[in-house]
C-alpha cells in the first residue's frame, strides 16, 4: 500500500526553513553541551532499577519493603523511557549510533521490545501522528475509540464510564499482546511501514520476554524463597503503577479533541502540509518546572520534539520559545493546555467518541 503524502506548499517549506534557522541559531548560541546530563542519566537511571531489584529481593522476608521496591521500580521505568529510551531512538544521547543502540535495548530487558518500539514511534508514529491507520500510538485495540470519525460501536459507546479500568493494564497488553502481533499479525499497521521483520528478531523478542519474567518472578521464587503470591502481587503492582504513570505523561499530548485526525483522500493525501500537520495534531503542556524539566524529560515540550526531533530534551525550553513566538507571528496552530486541563480534555474527546459526535455534527 502506498504510504500518505502530505499536502506540497511552498510557502509552508519556506516557513519551516525559517523556523529551523531561528532554533538552530538559538541551540548554536548555548555553549553549554547539555547532553553529558542525559549521558550521566544513562548510567544513573538503570543502576537505580537494578538497585531497586537488588535491594527487594534482599529484604524479601519483608513484604512491605519487597513490594514498595517494585513499586518504586515502576516508577523508575517511566523515566527511563522518558528520559533515555526516547531519546536513544532519537539518536540524541550519544554521538555514536552504537552507543545509542546499548541505551535503547534496555527496553528489552524492562518487558517491551527496543526493535519493533523504535519501528512504531520513528516509521509511523512521527511520520504519521494521529493518522488512522498509521499512526500505531492511536492503533484500534477494539475497547476503546480514540479516532472520532470513525463509529462507536458496541462497548465504545459506553468508553467514557469504564476507560479508567482499562487503562491501568496498558503495559500489560503491550508485553503481552501489542509486542506479539505487532510481529506475528499481518494486519497490523506497522508492517505498512516496516515491512518483513528479520526472524532473529522474533527470536530475540521471544528470548528477551522470557528472561524479563525470569529475573521479575521466578528468581525471587526459586532462589531467595518468595511466595508466588507475593512475587506475582509485587510484579503485578509494578506494572500497574508504570501503567498510570506513562499514560498521564502521554494521553495530554495527542489524543484531545483540540487535536486534528486527519484523514486521507481517496489517493492517500493528507490535507495539510507536514509543518501544519505536525502543529494541528500535537499539543504542549504548560507545566514547565525542575521535575518536569530534569526527571520527566521535558515531555511538556512535545510540539518541539515533533519538529525537531534531532534536538534532544534539554534545549526543548528555548526552541518551545522560538517555536511560540513564530506560530503567533504566522497563525499556526499552536496549542498549550495545563497537564490536568488536557487530561479532562482527552476524557472529553472519549465522552464524545463514544456518543459519536462527530457523525451528529456532521448530520
Amino acid at each position: 500500500m502506498e504510504k500518505p503524502s502530505y499536502l506540497k506548499s511552498t510557502e509552508d517549506l519556506k516557513l519551516f526553513n525559517e523556523l529551523r534557522k531561528k532554533v538552530n541559531q538559538r541551540v548554536e548560541n548555548i555553549t553549554e553541551n547539555r547532553d553529558i546530563y542525559i549521558q550521566i542519566k544513562a548510567v544513573l537511571l538503570p543502576i537505580v532499577y537494578i538497585g531497586l531489584y537488588v535491594f527487594a529481593l534482599l529484604n524479601v522476608e519483608k513484604s512491605w519493603i519487597y513490594i514498595s521496591s517494585f513499586v518504586l521500580m515502576g516508577i523508575t521505568l517511566v523515566i527511563i523511557y522518558l528520559n533515555l529510551i526516547h531519546e536513544a531512538a532519537h539518536n540524541n544521547i550519544f554521538k555514536s549510533k552504537r552507543l545509542n543502540g546499548w541505551v535503547l535495548q534496555i527496553f528489552d530487558f524492562v518487558g517491551a521490545n527496543s526493535y519493533i518500539w523504535k519501528k512504531r514511534h520513528i516509521a509511523s508514529h512521527h511520520a504519521y501522528p494521529n493518522v488512522d491507520g498509521w499512526d500505531t500510538d492511536i492503533e484500534q485495540s477494539g475497547l476503546l475509540l480514540i479516532v472520532p470519525w470513525i463509529k462507536a460501536k458496541g462497548v465504545q459507546k459506553y468508553q467514557h464510564l469504564f476507560f479508567f479500568l482499562v487503562y491501568p493494564l496498558y503495559l500489560f497488553n503491550w508485553m503481552f499482546i501489542r509486542d506479539f502481533r505487532d510481529f506475528f499479525d499481518n494486519e497490523r499497521v506497522i508492517l505498512k511501514t516496516q515491512g518483513s521483520i528479520p526472524v532473529i528478531e522474533k527470536v530475540k523478542m521471544v528470548t528477551y520476554k522470557l528472561f524479563y519474567f525470569f529475573y521479575q518472578i521466578i528468581v525471587p521464587v526459586i532462589f531467595f524463597k518468595a511466595s508466588i503470591g507475593l512475587a506475582l502481587g509485587a510484579w503485578f503492582l509494578q506494572v500497574i503503577t508504570a501503567s498510570i504513570f506513562a499514560l498521564f505523561v502521554l494521553l495530554p499530548l495527542h489524543p484531545l479533541p483540540d487535536n486534528a485526525f486527519p484523514r486521507l483522500d481517496e489517493k492517500n493525501g493528507l490535507p495539510s502540509s507536514w509543518l501544519r500537520h505536525q502543529m494541528e495534531v500535537t499539543n504542549d503542556l504548560a507545566n514547565n518546572n525542575w521535575m518536569v524539566r530534569n526527571v520527566l524529560g521535558n515531555f511538556n515540550f512535545h510540539v518541539a520534539h515533533h519538529l525537531f526531533p534531532n534536538y534532544s530534551y534539554m534545549y526543548y525550553n528555548e526552541i518551545t520559545e522560538e517555536i511560540e513566538e513564530f506560530a503567533k507571528e504566522n497563525g499556526l496552530a499552536y496549542k498549550k493546555f495545563p497537564i490536568f486541563t488536557a487530561l479532562g480534555k482527552h476524557v472529553d474527546l472519549l465522552r464524545q467518541n463514544a456518543n459519536n459526535a462527530y457523525y451528529i455534527l456532521e448530520e
